[in-house]
This record gives structure tokens, sequence and C-alpha cells, in this order.
């Protein structure tokens, strides 16, 4: 997939720009941390993960660019032990640019790309009480007309700080689905 990108009309503001969804490369670390962390929500990796995941896992990856800066990504890795699924580890946007179904374009471009390599299911975790995850994954799985499975994977008492349980969200399967246009 290096290399690889999609243009799509910027929501209903033409102005923006043009969005340009591509595959990651070492440079665009800096940024996606940047966009973590100016997100207030997210828990923020450090700069170090950030370059790591554009390098790594460049492949099962995508972000999104208008006019030519980045906007938003989002980030995943097969699972080792699942490796027909692909687990979404962060998706942000850009405040510049929310409200626009950036989120959902960035998800439905990563999936379409994978499931041609062989991924039947999209997992992520989330939080109980993160109300726009939930809403951004639920869309995503009407969107691909797949099953959403949802089970409890940490509990609070799992973690070694103070954070809330995470469940997991399994979405699927997808090879059979019609990819949303």
């Amino acid at each position: 997939m290096s290399g690889k990108h999609s243009e799509r009309a910027n929501g209903d503001n033409q102005s923006a720009g043009r969005i340009v969804i591509e595959t990651p490369t070492k440079q665009d670390g800096a940024a996606l941390w940047r966009i973590a962390r100016d997100s207030q929500k997210l828990d923020l990796n450090s700069s170090y993960a950030y370059l790591l995941w554009c390098v790594d896992f460049a492949e099962t990856s995508v972000i999104a660019r208008v006019d030519g800066e980045i906007v938003g990504f989002a980030i995943g890795y097969r699972r080792p032990t699942d490796p027909d699924a692909v687990l979404v580890w962060q998706v942000a946007v850009d405040a510049s640019q929310r409200g626009r179904g950036l989120a959902g374009t960035l998800l439905d471009e990563l999936v379409g790309r994978l499931v041609e390599t062989g991924v039947r299911y999209l997992d992520t975790t989330i939080t109980p009480d993160n109300e726009a995850s939930i809403r951004l994954f639920s869309s995503f799985a009407k969107r691909w007309n797949a099953t959403l499975d949802r089970s409890r994977l940490f509990e609070e008492g799992d973690f070694p700080d103070a954070h809330e349980p995470e469940d997991l969200f399994r979405i699927g399967p997808l090879a059979g689905a019609a990819r949303p246009q």
C-alpha cells in the first residue's frame, strides 16, 4: 500500500480543500502525536510511539491531508493472535475538520484496503463512557452491514494507573460486506 492514496470531497465545505487519504510515513509521526495531544480526549502515547506507528504499522494505518496538512489519522495493527482482525488503536481528527465525517471516512478507507489482504474483522477498545467513539464504530458497523459484538476486555483493576475499563468492540465479518461509497 505504500504511496497509495485516495481523494474525497471535504464534506459540504469545498473551500477547506480536498481530503487526501494515504499511508503514513516516518515524517508524519510528529503530526499524529500533535493531533492526539490536541484532542485532549485520547490517551496520549509517547511521540516515539507515533513514529513507530508510522514506520512499523504503516500498512494498517491511514492519514488524511487537507491542503498538504495532516488533519486526521486511524492507526491499527494486525492482531498476532487473530491475523484476520485489525485492531484500530486510535482514530483522531483535528478540531478544524471535526463534524464532517472524516473519522468514518478514515475507517472506511483503512478497512477497505485491509479487506483485500484478508482482514475479516475490525476490533477496537472503547471506555464505556466514550459516547462519540461508540457512535463512530456503531455507524461503521451499520455502513458495512456487519455485526457489532461488545465485551469487557480490561477491568479498571487491570491498569496500574487510574484508567477506566475498556470494552472490546468486534465488527464483522467484513469480507462479504459491500464497501460503503
